[in-house]
């Protein structure tokens, strides 16, 4: 028989340390329902001990997930691993992932502690862990740049007091994949009691090998989960890839010989949502869930598919989720149809009159636009996802003027709590005219690091726009996203949801790489 590939998804976690890609609650449950529908054997759904917004996340999610493993990450102390167990109490499977580095140089220049401290600290945590949980996962982070003799004395302790998975991070993407693999394989032949646990790899793609050297963990290594990211999210370069990993194995199963739960169905539409909620826009050309992944230009390709469609195509565009999602919605359609959407698409409102109110922004939408797709209901709820009472800006009003051989003005009206505010501004184009005038009266001082424009749907200039902006002041950077037939109006809604991250004070303690 062939053996099992656990996929350990970290979007909610890992993932969500890039720069600016910080998630409500609700998109965090509403991702994580998605992953659930993706079969994802574990969901790593927050660092509980970081934030109090962030332990009520991973305690909303393990409330909710009833199929996957759902796990919080923690520092090997007693206070960390006791807030992951204290937000895990609700979940139907639980995990504690603790964590400690293992390398000289984090040894000495992070955590300023001896190769017994870090040893004994490792031993007591995973203890500690084991007394709360039944299913406990240690990472030695910056594993591969630890001293293997000393890493497999670590792991060996670990092991003994009772942690069922062990996962070595490449946590600064240093690995190249051959050398990968045999490092994993040297040191579970080091380990005596390696048989006692399962092993997984958790890479970093700085060098661009993250899912080579996932996969060499596992067929060189032995390895039997992988730990990764929908769309490669993660800081720097970003993580190992889910969708290039599970497609790879289920793609080259004569070479892998390996079994998956995951529904690959599943795959685009929850690649699309994170997407959508994090701003961060998948590359055309990106494996698997690029809009460009089973398109072909040149002629001869072109005649190839159509003759037969694995003479240029490896894999199916619907086995990845392509071909779900088609127009479903028109200005006709009716509340229970898209109630009946909105499940489809593993969107859970909390009550009837937000459902309403979504149904409200659609027939809304559908006034100005003749065909609704999943992305533009996506989108619709991703406006609706911070409550009232955590919008500290709403949009009012917009007008804009934009003419030839005349300077563009736009006119704003938004609330900034209970006080609504107008401003008029000149600008080089209406967008800069729209966030200037806003800019005028809240006076953040932010810098804008980043303004992208993407088209939710494509084939029609009728599209919704989806505009990202990214902002940084006072060390913090962050990301707001708005969406709209009229890209002006996205772009004064991307800018002052980027505005309520930064009016939000939730500070975040930096986990693992």
């Amino acid at each position: 028989m062939a053996d099992q590939l656990i996929i350990f998804d970290t979007t909610l976690r890992d993932g969500e340390q890039s720069p600016g890609a910080s998630m409500t609650r609700d998109e965090k449950l509403r991702i994580a329902r998605q992953l659930e529908r993706l079969r994802v054997d574990v969901i790593e759904a927050g660092f509980a001990a970081s934030s109090n917004g962030d332990f009520e996340a991973v305690k909303a999610i393990a409330d909710h997930i009833k199929d996957s493993i759902v796990c919080s990450l923690a520092r090997a102390n007693d206070r960390d691993i006791s807030r992951a167990a204290e937000a895990l109490k609700g979940a139907a499977r639980s995990r504690i992932h603790t964590f400690i580095a293992t390398s000289e140089l984090h040894m000495e220049k992070k955590l300023r502690m001896t190769r017994e401290q870090v040893l004994e600290q490792a031993r007591q945590a995973v203890r500690f862990a084991r007394n709360l949980s039944g299913d406990v996962e240690f990472s030695p982070e910056d594993g591969y740049r630890s001293d293997p003799e000393f890493l497999a004395r670590v792991l060996e302790v670990v092991i003994a007091e009772g942690a069922g998975t062990i996962n070595i991070p490449d946590t600064v993407g240093y690995a190249v994949p051959e050398l990968f693999g045999h490092f994993i394989r040297d040191l579970r032949e080091r380990v005596p009691n390696s048989d006692k646990a399962i092993w997984s790899v958790h890479c970093h793609n700085d060098l661009g090998m993250a899912v080579a050297n996932s996969l060499a963990g596992v067929m060189i290594g032995g390895a039997r989960q992988v730990e990764c990211t929908i769309n490669g999210l993660g800081e720097r370069a970003g993580n190992c890839s889910l969708e290039e990993v599970v497609m790879a194995v289920k793609t080259r199963r004569d070479h892998f010989k390996l079994e998956l739960n995951i529904d690959a169905s599943q795959i685009v539409p929850a690649s699309r949502m994170v997407s959508q909620t994090t701003g961060f826009v998948v590359q055309p050309n990106k494996a698997v869930v690029g809009a460009n992944a089973f398109a072909h230009a040149s002629g001869i390709h072109q005649d190839g598919v159509l003759k037969a469609r694995d003479t240029y195509e490896i894999m199916r565009a619907e086995d990845v989720g392509w071909a779900a999602n088609k127009i479903v919605l028109g200005k006709l359609s009716g509340r229970n149809a898209f109630k009946q959407r909105l499940q489809e698409l593993g969107i859970s409102l909390d009550s009837e009159a937000e459902v309403n109110a979504a149904f409200a922004r659609f027939k809304d939408l559908a006034d100005r636009k003749s065909e609704i797709f999943d992305e533009d209901i996506l989108a619709l709820v991703g406006d609706e996802s911070v409550t009232a009472e955590q919008e500290h800006y709403r949009l009012l009003s917009l007008s804009q003027r934009s003419e030839t051989g005349e300077r563009p003005h736009a006119a704003v009206a938004f609330a900034a709590g209970s006080t609504e505010f107008h401003a008029e501004s000149d600008g080089n184009g209406p967008v800069d005219a729209s966030l200037k005038a806003i800019e005028s009266k809240v006076q953040s001082g932010a810098e804008l690091m980043l303004y992208s424009v993407n088209a939710i749907t494509s084939g029609s200039t009728e599209s919704q726009g989806e505009v990202t902006v990214r902002l940084q002041h006072g060390g913090r950077v962050v990301n707001g996203v708005g969406a709209d037939p009229d890209i002006v109006v996205a772009s004064a809604k991307a800018y002052l949801s980027a505005l309520n991250k930064l009016h939000s004070k939730a500070e975040r303690v930096a986990a693992q790489g």
